[in-house]
């Protein structure tokens, strides 16, 4: 298996985590950092998944 195929783990680990992000404080645009932290992963995973494809193509 290639390293660079661990940075997929990223988003697993951030998101299986849950005490990192089980709380409210800061808030952004009036989401708690609980939900905008979640929705944060989604186009970050997206993105990883993209440059791991790229990458993997060479």
């Amino acid at each position: 298996m290639k390293k660079l195929y661990l940075a997929l783990l990223l988003p697993f680990i951030g998101l299986l985590w849950l005490p990192f992000y089980d709380r409210t404080e800061p808030t952004l645009l009036g989401f708690p950092f609980f939900y905008w932290y979640q929705f944060a992963w989604v186009p970050a995973t997206s993105l990883l998944v993209w440059v791991v494809w790229k990458r993997d193509a060479r």
